[in-house]
């Protein structure tokens, strides 16, 4: 009984979309701790967010044609977290590049933290 209603609802056109959502969600902790892994300490890449962020917006429109306003309002919440971020790290960049013209930032690495 339980397998059934499971596996009838997981086979449809929404619910693939909605465990596609959950897999690029959930990769986002995957790449976060590969990460880590290769640094030998804690670090959140920029990929950490932009998966947070398409993850978090399949999810949130998994949702909203699910009509579950529960799911809608927490995926809505950390859209707004995920995008801020990458604002934030965006303009740390900018201003990092424009006050040290001569250095070049790869794509992957952040400017120096005042900790390191």
């Amino acid at each position: 009984m339980l397998a059934n209603w499971f596996f009838s609802d997981l086979l449809t056109w929404l619910g693939l979309f909605g465990l596609a959502g959950q897999a690029t969600f959930m990769m986002r902790f995957v790449v976060q701790w590969w990460a880590s892994e290769r640094r030998g300490r804690s670090y959140v890449p920029l990929a950490f967010w932009y998966l947070s962020l398409a993850g978090g917006a399949m999810l949130f429109t998994y949702a909203v044609l699910r009509h579950d306003p529960v799911i809608s309002l927490g995926q809505a919440l950390g859209m707004m977290i995920y995008a801020r971020n990458l604002v934030l790290i965006y303009r740390r960049r900018r201003r990092y590049r424009l006050r040290h013209p001569e250095q070049h930032i790869p794509a992957q690495s952040a400017p120096p933290s005042r900790s390191e």
